[in-house]
């Protein structure tokens, strides 16, 4: 079954009432949830559902299932799922320090990919950093992208959602930036794509969380960069240790 992705529309949304629709060795299914599942780079949340008896189950990561739709929240490994069964009402509440961290990281890298441009061939952001790996030759300034990255968060650009179709897509390639992650598609092809727009800097597909403004970023800079290839360079972000 199909869980319902409440972080989709609201990546600030902390908890939520949910339904138990599957317990198994590979993780509890809820009918909705504000978890967000590991995907396109970016880490799965953590946090806790806590039944109505008070019990609570800590949840360790968050991925996606093998069907379509599936999201898995993972308990840790030595957790005792005895009496967690289908149809139990639960609170499920992500660690929202986690999120805020992936949010303002992912937004940041949206704006990195604004400053180089060149195809991204691989991407991770976690609560402690964020990097990304750009197709390319030419070497980087870390001190200029740290500025430019400053810049834009001063600069207060609205992050917003919207979404096009498959076939508005296919139309405009160029806005796929990612060389390895491609944004999923619709068995029949008739399916939305969700963009996430930073007004005036940058347009392209991506599932993750974001902030609503650019404002939220707060003090992100380039903590290295890095030469992985002849045609690969690594750029590294970290929170500065002056926010």
């Amino acid at each position: 079954m199909a869980t319902e992705e409440l972080f989709r529309d609201d990546a600030t949304l902390a908890q939520c009432e949910a339904t138990i629709t599957a317990v198994s060795e590979a993780g509890i299914e809820l009918d909705r949830t504000v978890f967000y599942p590991q995907g396109g780079g970016q880490a799965g949340d953590a946090g806790m559902l806590t039944r109505a008896d008070g019990t609570g189950l800590a949840v360790a990561d968050t991925r996606k299932g093998a069907g379509p739709g599936q999201i898995l929240h993972l308990p840790a490994p030595d957790a005792d799922l005895s009496g967690w069964q289908p149809g139990q009402r639960v609170r499920a509440a992500i660690d929202m320090a986690r999120r805020q961290a992936h949010r303002r990281f992912h937004t940041a890298t949206h704006l990195l990919c604004a400053l180089v441009p060149h195809p991204v061939d691989g991407c991770s952001i976690t609560a402690g950093y964020a990097r990304l790996d750009f197709h390319m030759t030419e070497p980087l300034d870390k001190d200029a992208l740290s500025a430019g990255i400053a810049r834009l968060v001063a600069a207060a650009h609205p992050v917003q959602p919207r979404w096009i179709s498959e076939a508005e897509l296919d139309a405009n390639p160029g806005l796929v930036r990612s060389m390895s992650v491609q944004p999923p598609r619709s068995a029949d092809g008739q399916g939305r794509i969700r963009l996430i727009e930073i007004a005036g800097v940058d347009l392209q597909p991506c599932g993750g969380t974001h902030v609503a403004n650019t404002a939220e970023i707060g003090a992100v800079v380039v903590t290295k960069i890095e030469k992985k290839s002849a045609k690969t360079r690594r750029v590294v972000l970290g929170f500065s240790s002056q926010a």
